[in-house]
């Protein structure tokens, strides 16, 4: 598959302007799921921290300038992203490295080291099981060539003991994400996020902890939108979710 080196881009803000990413008008544009991950991971200050897959680096940049101090690492496969998540981070006043590589094969210098978190937005449909998009990224950020274990498997090896693996996906595929979990990760707790009350959750985020020994813990939902219904024109987010997309607060897993 053919990557593209150049695109029309956009400016476009996040967290109510604390954040400005560069993204291709004609390509994958980050919505709110990168934005409600990078909110959970529950870095601090001082942390080193690797998301897997960034993309044009939303995650990491919401991430960073969240939470200041942290030591900020990507691993991307397309040059195009890898490029535009350096200016994004740039942009963004952050420093981070920013890794061109395929997940099933990082670089030596990428598994000489291990991070207290790890978080990643896998691809949410398996190849060939929907309509192929135009774009090359954007196919390449919806559909999976590398399978779930597989990025669960990177994520446990380069965690320090301890260390916290963060993923966000589609609630139909949560079975297989839960089953390559359970070989390497423990403490796993599952946050799904259901657009209303009274809707079955569509996107879920789970946590697991390396080494970790607690019981297994699934969370009541948390509720995106207000109302059972979208019943006005603009945003009806739920003041906490608002809270996260507008403010850079945290989307924490409850205690």
């Amino acid at each position: 598959m053919a990557f593209r080196l150049t695109a029309e881009l956009s400016r476009d803000a996040f967290l109510g302007g604390r954040v400005h990413l560069f993204q291709p008008i004609g390509g994958y544009r980050a919505g709110i799921d990168p934005v409600l991950l990078a909110a959970s991971v529950a870095a601090t200050s001082g942390d080193s921290v690797l998301e897997l897959g960034c993309g044009a680096a939303p995650g990491l940049c919401c991430l960073g300038v969240r939470v200041p101090g942290l030591t900020l690492t990507g691993v991307e496969i397309q040059p195009f992203y890898v490029n535009l998540a350096r200016r994004n981070l740039a942009e963004n006043g952050l420093t981070a490295e920013v890794v061109e590589a395929d997940l099933s094969s990082p670089p030596a210098s990428l598994l000489a080291r291990q991070f207290d978190h790890v978080f990643a937005n896998p691809p949410y449909f398996k190849s060939g099981k929907r309509s192929q998009a135009d774009d090359d990224g954007r196919e390449i950020a919806l559909a999976a060539q590398t399978p779930l274990s597989a990025w669960v498997n990177v994520a446990a090896r380069r965690l320090v003991p301890r260390g916290q693996a963060t993923f966000i996906q589609r609630m139909e595929r949560l079975p297989e994400l839960l089953t390559a979990m359970q070989e390497r990760l423990g403490s796993v707790q599952v946050l799904p996020l259901a657009p209303r009350v009274g809707r079955d959750p569509r996107l879920v985020l789970v946590r697991g902890r390396k080494g970790g020994r607690a019981d297994f813990r699934l969370h009541a939902p948390v509720i995106l939108h207000e109302g059972h219904t979208h019943g006005q024109d603009g945003e009806d987010y739920a003041a906490p979710i608002s809270d996260v997309l507008r403010r850079g607060a945290p989307l924490n897993f409850p205690a």
